[in-house]
């Protein structure tokens, strides 16, 4: 059978498709080429020379089709941008710029993956080297949806039972009211929580800050500033991660009350009655986190450490 010659138009037709095939081939192979074991969520562990423990966070993700960057949560502090997280032959390296005024030089990570664990060292802007461990961050994605329990008051107007100081007390209850007179210890819940309804009312004196840990890892900011431009550091912001959708607070030295949900990851927070988080993912624990271990539960834990505070009113419904 003879062949017909194929037309120019044809020939074209035939090398445009060969291109496509071409373009897609390396398309694939690129996103194959640069998928790391790296990206993801960690939390990190660090070891300090008296043994002493605290927790971090890392995230990993892809920039592009080949560069590596990521967040940060030292032990202190808000998630901080990394531009470029470094990835070879198992080895990890970044590093951060300085987040304080007082500090002038570059914190630096180092680490090894094995397996689903990370090991390695920190540098400090200070120059001092600790070690740290971290193991990827779970879901904590719920199948089901919470059956609530009973509200249940858990602090009663009278004493700190059911809660500890994590120092020196400077806490005192009085007229139904817990209060913080001074910069001093943060105070926690005795009983660690899982999925929970909160509600609590706070009155922040001018000048002041304080903060509302959920599980004991996630900061709810409290503060006396101005919330016109809601940010995640300021009234309304889960620290460091998520922001306020609006300006609810009231003005310094007045009563206030935060109504908060959390299911798994998942938080709605309400400020004086107004919805500003809705059903948002909290990525992983902030600054001041009492520990990493987002896989457990964790007690309720107030800030008492940034000038005086107030609370009255709190209450606890559990998910059964």
């Amino acid at each position: 059978m003879k062949r017909l010659p194929l037309s120019i138009a044809g020939v074209k037709l035939l090398l445009l498709l060969v291109f496509i095939l071409l373009l897609i081939t390396d398309s694939d192979a690129q996103h194959k080429q640069f998928y790391s074991p790296i990206m993801g969520r960690w939390d990190i562990t660090i070891t300090a020379d008296d043994g002493k423990q605290y927790p971090s966070w890392l995230e990993v993700t892809l920039s592009g089709n080949s560069t590596l960057v990521g967040r940060f949560v030292a032990s202190g502090g808000s998630a901080r941008p990394v531009a470029h997280v470094y990835f070879n032959d198992n080895k990890l390296s970044f590093a951060i710029p300085p987040q304080w005024e007082q500090e002038t030089n570059d914190l630096k990570v180092e680490g090894t993956l094995q397996g689903e664990t990370l090991t390695g060292t920190m540098v400090s802007p200070a120059g001092k080297t600790v070690n740290w461990s971290a193991v990827r961050a779970p879901l904590l994605k719920r199948t089901k949806p919470p059956v609530w329990g009973k509200p249940e008051p858990i602090f009663n107007g009278k004493d700190l039972t059911g809660w500890h100081a994590l120092g020196n007390n400077q806490w005192v209850v009085e007229n139904g009211v817990l209060k913080s007179p001074h910069s001093g210890a943060n105070l926690v819940t005795d009983k660690a929580y899982n999925d929970f309804k909160l509600h609590i009312e706070f009155r922040c004196p001018e000048g002041s800050n304080s903060g509302v840990y959920l599980r004991g890892r996630y900061e709810m900011q409290i503060g006396d500033g101005d919330t016109t431009h809601p940010a995640f550091e300021r009234l309304g912001g889960i620290y460091g991660f998520i922001e306020p959708s609006e300006d609810a607070g009231k003005k310094a030295g007045e009563w206030q009350s935060y109504d908060v949900t959390l299911v798994g990851r998942m938080v709605t927070v309400a400020l004086n009655g107004i919805t500003i988080i809705n059903n948002r993912e909290i990525p992983g624990s902030t600054g001041g986190a009492l520990d990493s271990k987002e896989g457990e539960p964790g007690p309720l834990q107030i800030q008492g450490d940034h000038g005086p505070i107030e609370y009255r009113n709190i209450v606890m419904t559990e998910a059964k």
